[in-house]
């Protein structure tokens, strides 16, 4: 009997300890809701709930996202796509398995994508661009940034290929640099 009161004793402690991932954006949180990766709007995630997602499309929900903490812990991520939202900062340094991303439509200023050198597609048109890093990524095949007004210089490694093989889907004022002022 006393074993059986110990197990059930402990038995609601079972669970406690698992890692959560800080979700502070409620719109975001209830995205991750709607898709199956989360239950109740708390500010936080399972972390297992959410590290072996390998794509992620936001924005087709009704819903304003501000911002995207916690995206740091989609560790599998390989697709990321954030449709017309208000994300002023997007910070994917720690997906390094990143492959593809679309942030179109959003108020970003500033997009370092240096970590991310999986990536193979970049679609990151109508946003408030005015600096972007794309250094550490030789494989990207297609890369949109029509639109953003104010974005003049875009950060590579290699300004003659950039010129030769990215320039179908970027404004005229738009060129590469290996040092952008």
């Amino acid at each position: 009997m006393k074993k059986l009161l110990l197990i059930l004793l402990c038995l609601p402690m079972i669970g406690f300890g698992q890692q959560q991932t800080y979700v502070p954006d409620d719109d975001f949180e209830q995205s991750l809701i709607n898709l199956g990766f989360d239950t109740v709007l708390d500010d936080s995630v399972l972390t297992s709930s959410i590290d072996t997602v390998s794509s992620l499309h936001l924005g087709f929900f009704i819903n304003n996202i501000y911002d995207l903490t916690g995206i740091e812990d989609f560790s599998a991520l390989k697709d990321l796509t954030i449709w017309h939202q208000f994300l002023t900062t997007l910070d994917v340094s720690q997906n390094t398995l990143l492959e593809s991303l679309n942030c179109t439509g959003n108020q970003l200023t500033y997009l370092d994508l240096s970590n991310n050198s999986a990536l193979i597609s970049l679609v990151c048109p109508e946003n408030q661009l005015t600096a972007l890093d794309i250094r550490n990524n030789s494989n990207i095949l297609s890369l949109n940034t029509n639109n953003n007004l104010n974005l003049s210089c875009i950060n590579v490694d290699d300004s003659a290929f950039s010129a030769n093989n990215w320039t179908n889907n970027i404004d005229p004022q738009h060129y590469f640099s290996e040092q952008c002022p």
